[in-house]
């Protein structure tokens, strides 16, 4: 239970780095960056535990998480363009 508190927690701090690292003027508001943050460090943390780099239960690293969401925000900026 703990590691999902802190995967979400870790999560809304990588969205707001992942925003401030990713270059160019998103339109997304506070929500959407912790929603997007959130999900990278899922997928971070998914991706991880599927290749043998984080135990189950762990959290994902920092800068896996970061990578993660700014994959989604690059994603969200492709999609929400059309």
């Amino acid at each position: 239970m703990f590691s999902l508190i802190g995967t979400i927690i870790v999560g809304l701090i990588v969205g707001l780095i992942a925003r401030a690292v990713k270059p160019g003027d998103d339109k997304l508001g506070f929500i959407m960056t912790a929603i997007l943050g959130i999900a990278g460090s899922f997928g971070a943390s998914f991706i991880g535990q599927k290749m043998g780099w984080y135990a189950p239960g762990a959290a994902a690293g920092w800068i896996a998480s970061v990578v993660g969401a700014v994959v989604l925000l690059v994603i969200y900026g492709l999609v929400s363009k059309k």
